[in-house]
């Protein structure tokens, strides 16, 4: 029998390496069930968070004494309520995301394209924050919102978005600083936003949009998603460099001509994005095709949580 579409971006490797993994929000989020994340909210849970002074009806068994014995003063203890999270993944289907470098990494025997390294990596997200109760929703775009789905935790909500993201092809033009400030709108209770895409628009109207979200008091992560020959440039004829989001825009050109330019302008690309995240203390992850999706995400996951 053959393999549902969307259960192959899931392999079995994949699913193994998640489960001993889990993804923790850094910030306070909003959610409906008690869970492992902090809440902006303070109760009597897990995590103490600070004293208050007695009044009149608190339950004694929260009084601490031993700040009694040294003030001779009621106070009572207060503890950060823990809860699920809500995460938005937002993925990239532009055209420039169709690109495959010859350095990608390899599945089933073929290289990946930046499209699909991205459905692998939302494919893997979806699946652990799901298997985590936590609430999980997709956005696919390129110019515009292709296909919202909010946010959910059933389940279920694990071939919703799989089958999404199989039913999805990269083309069209980038509009990714509009479509961020759309969704900063659209998402009204506090999360993580998760963006996986080239990030290929102006990177200053980019840095405007993320702090919308940062506005709005969202976690950001940004998967800054870019082949090896984007970033390095390894070409050395007369080559003619087609534009993926305007087909029927081509050029050739002598790439030692323009080598020394396109690497610095690469440079201050990246630089100028990755200084915005840090700013709004947004993660930024720098992220080749060359690595595999599942290594690169279970680095990721490893870093955050030791700073959490």
């Amino acid at each position: 029998m053959e393999t549902p579409k969307y259960l192959r971006l899931l392999p079995p490797e994949t699913t193994s390496l998640l489960s001993r993994l889990e993804f923790l929000a850094r910030g306070k989020v909003e959610g409906f069930i008690t869970g492992r994340h902090r809440s902006p909210h303070k109760g009597f849970s897990v995590e103490f968070a600070e004293h208050r002074q007695y009044a009149a009806g608190d339950d004694l068994r929260n009084l601490d004494w031993r700040v009694w014995g040294r003030s001779d003063r009621y106070y009572i203890k207060e503890y950060t309520e823990e809860t699920n999270l809500r995460a938005t993944i937002l993925v990239d289907a532009s055209g420039s995301m169709a690109y495959t470098g010859k350095q990608a990494a390899q599945v089933d025997g073929r290289p990946l394209s930046k499209f699909e390294y991205a459905q692998y990596l939302a494919s893997a997200l979806t699946y652990l924050l799901i298997q985590q109760q936590d609430a999980v929703g997709l956005v696919t775009f390129d110019t515009h919102i292709r296909k919202y789905v909010p946010a959910k935790s059933r389940p279920s909500q694990v071939r919703l978005v799989l089958d999404e993201l199989v039913a999805t092809n990269p083309g069209g033009e980038t509009g990714v600083a509009e479509i961020f400030h759309d969704i900063a709108e659209r998402v009204h209770r506090r999360g993580v936003i998760i963006i996986i895409s080239d990030l290929f628009d102006d990177p200053e109207e980019i840095n405007k949009a993320l702090r919308h979200f940062g506005y709005r008091k969202h976690e950001v992560i940004v998967f800054h998603v870019m082949a090896e020959e984007e970033l390095t440039f390894p070409f050395s004829r007369f080559t003619h460099f087609r534009n993926l989001e305007m087909l029927t825009h081509r050029l050739q050109v002598d790439p030692k001509a323009v080598k020394a330019d396109y690497l610095e302008k690469v440079k201050t690309f990246i630089k100028t994005v990755e200084t915005g995240c840090g700013q709004m203390q947004a993660d930024y992850v720098p992220m080749t095709t060359k690595q595999s999706f599942d290594t690169a995400l279970a680095n990721f996951l490893t870093m955050r949580k030791g700073k959490r």
